[in-house]
């Protein structure tokens, strides 16, 4: 009876979020699973790493640093990276989950593409790998692979897990004298001194590029180290000596990215797309859909999630039928990891060659009797080829341990970024940045300072930090801040802008309320530098008005004037010798003084002429009384009644209210 044999990590829940469903795929190095995000209600793709390498601190830190690298990538052509953590012993990555297959599926199943088809595929992938470039990251293992076809056709690049960030962390391409890669795609630096950029990513997709136009990679052999050789010393043959009717532009377009020298290839994948998309116009080729494999008599067909792990494939490399595999080249042998182990291109001694295995027959002509000619031949070739291709690491090896692990160190000062990388890996360094900076004096983009500085030696995969200019150091001031209370607004801004100083004055305003910011000087938008001096242009209010002269008008009319301009009005009432009873006598304060808008303006209405009171002028003479009433502005009228001269009666009486200017008799008699 067989054994069914369950996964024990299926149905974890990893970090309280993502349960794991299903295993989708297995490799050397990790596992892919689906599993339903319960936060956000979706299902992903979880990796969780091989539990030997989950035990490597090294491996587990630079699998976080290369997952947040790649967790910054938002492209349409690049699996996304949602989340990384570690939970129960697991160290996981959380990616998009795609569903159709891979490139080498298609492939498979399909054998070489239409020239149209071959485009339709690469540009999307150069796409995705674009986006990488720019932010400073090589992918290190392009290969139809790691390249997911969805079942509605989208491409996307895949598994950046031997990716690392050639600007941002300054790591170097090798781990321990191992170089890890699928040796049908691997660059000649790759090879020959475990150095990648972006232009190694150039060369596999331009060997991904002869595949999908012929079906096959370009080299073959009997062993990875076959391969190896031919891709350092043998040119990639053209497309159309495999497939009859492929352009001889696209022949050359293939020769040009993958040429031995890294300086003679495209800078990276941005250009490799930018002359792909130029050929396209050039040969008038019709774009044509992905295509996606699915099967003509179901075209529904759901298929598999292909979020796969690079995983070391069962078949050789030279197999009929079977993918290049990932290979490791170095110095040692990892026979508990089944993976194939070369010498030749790693840091250490090489000790063995070939199969050279305890317990094996030995390899070469003279292994067994009877072994026919040819045969003897060949292997006699292959010998020999080993021969001097050792004799050729040997010497490289002397040449690196003299001079050769020395290099210049250019000048950088003034270049801009790009320019820069491209210096640095032109002479075998490796760049790497610090924080960006302001600077009066170089324009954004270009290198302020190198660490070390140009004009001296460095060995060879030495990180050169360099710093970047943000270009001049500017404040800005927003417009928003206007009509709000100044005292808050000054608090703000001092707490944004600890750069800048910012003070106070006061201006009259007929729109802003008192106490509100009427404007800023500089205006506020201006690009001000550090130490600048903002001042707040603060309202006092509306200006001062004169009080118009209301008198002799009408109490009505005389307040609307006033309170058209803004001020209270009150009434009072007197009375006055030169206004008419009923009009305005006087207004306080005064007609013409300048008085805050709002204020209060008291105006006094006539309630006729000013009243006084009679004096006793009875027993006074006639003069003495007539001069008494004029000075209190009355008038006298005297009569005689026996003759005297002394006031005998008088009327009004002493002491009674009269108008001003009313008459008094008096009546004179004998005193």
């Amino acid at each position: 009876m067989d054994t069914v044999v369950t996964d024990p990590v299926v149905g974890l829940l990893l970090e309280g979020r993502y349960r794991l469903e299903e295993r989708l795929a297995r490799g050397g190095m990790s596992t892919v699973y689906a599993a339903t995000d319960l936060r956000l209600d979706r299902t992903v793709a979880v990796k969780v790493m091989a539990e030997h390498l989950a035990h490597d601190p090294a491996f587990v830190d630079r699998f976080t640093r290369e997952a947040r690298a790649t967790a910054m990538l938002s492209h349409v052509n690049v699996v996304s990276v949602s989340d990384q953590g570690s939970d129960q012993g697991l160290v996981f990555l959380v990616m998009e989950l795609v569903r159709g297959r891979t490139l080498r599926d298609l492939l498979q199943a399909r054998g070489r593409l239409t020239v149209g088809e071959a485009f339709a595929v690469l540009e999307p992938v150069l796409a995705g790998l674009t986006a990488a470039h720019r932010a400073g990251i090589a992918h290190r293992d392009v290969k139809p692979e790691n390249v997911l076809i969805s079942t509605d056709g989208q491409v996307k690049v895949a598994d950046f897990g031997l990716a690392r960030a050639v600007a941002g962390t300054g790591q170097t391409s090798h781990t321990g004298g191992v170089l890890i890669g699928t040796v049908a795609y691997l660059s000649p630096e790759q090879l020959e001194r475990g150095r990648s950029d972006a232009r190694s990513d150039v060369y596999a997709a331009g060997i991904m590029f002869y595949e999908l136009l012929t079906g096959h990679p370009p080299y073959a052999g009997d062993s990875a180290l076959a391969v190896a050789y031919q891709h350092v010393h043998h040119d990639v043959p053209a497309p159309s000596s495999e497939a009859p009717g492929v352009p001889w532009q696209v022949d050359e377009l293939v020769a040009r990215t993958t040429r031995r020298d890294p300086a003679a290839r495209p800078l990276d994948a941005g250009a490799f797309l930018a002359e792909l998309t130029d050929l396209r116009a050039d040969l008038g080729l019709a774009r044509v859909p992905v295509p996606t494999g699915r099967p003509a008599d179901n075209p529904t067909q759901t298929l598999r999630p292909t979020n796969r792990p690079t995983a070391p494939r069962p078949r050789h490399p030279s197999a009929p039928g079977g993918a290049p595999r990932t290979e490791v080249l170095g110095g040692r042998v990892d026979r508990a990891r089944g993976t194939t182990v070369l010498p030749g291109t790693g840091a250490g001694p090489t000790t063995a060659v070939g199969s050279a295995r305890p317990g094996l027959p030995p390899r070469g002509p003279a292994a067994r009797p009877g072994v026919p000619p040819h045969i003897r031949r060949r292997r006699a070739r292959f010998a020999l080829a080993l021969v001097l291709l050792l004799a050729i690491t040997i010497g490289a090896i002397g040449w690196w341990l003299g001079s050769g692990r020395w290099t210049d160190v250019p000048d950088l000062v003034g270049q801009d970024k790009d320019t820069a990388i491209g210096m640095l890996q032109e002479a075998g360094l490796d760049p790497a940045f610090g924080e960006e900076q302001f600077s009066e004096t170089v324009a954004e983009g270009e290198v302020i300072s190198a660490d070390p500085a140009g004009g001296g030696e460095a060995i060879r995969g030495t990180d050169v930090e360099i710093v970047v200019s943000r270009g001049p150091e500017r404040f800005t001031v927003s417009a928003e801040f206007t009509g709000q209370p100044a005292d808050d607004v000054q608090a703000q801004l001092q707490q944004q802008f600890p750069q800048l100083t910012f003070q106070q004055t006061q201006e009259t305003s007929e729109d802003v309320g008192a106490g509100n910011v009427i404007r800023f000087d500089p205006p506020a938008g201006t690009q001000l530098q550090a130490g600048a001096s903002v001042t707040l242009v603060v309202s006092s209010g509306r200006a001062p008005v004169k009080v118009p002269n209301v008198v002799g008008q009408a109490p009505d009319a005389a307040q609307d004037t006033l309170e058209q301009l803004g001020f209270v009005v009150q009434r009072d009432t007197g009375r006055s010798a030169e206004v008419g009873t009923g009009q305005v006598m006087t207004v306080s304060p005064g007609p013409g003084d300048a008085q805050p808008y709002g204020s209060t303006v008291t105006i006094t209405v006539s309630e006729g002429v000013p009243q006084v009171t009679v004096p006793d002028v009875v027993g006074k003479s006639e003069k003495d009384a007539t001069a008494a009433l004029k000075a209190v502005g009355l008038k006298a009228s005297s009569t005689s009644f026996i003759a005297g001269d002394r006031v005998f009666q008088q009327s009004p009486k002493a002491g009674e209210t009269v108008d001003q200017g009313s008459t008094v008799r008096i009546l004179i008699s004998f005193g």
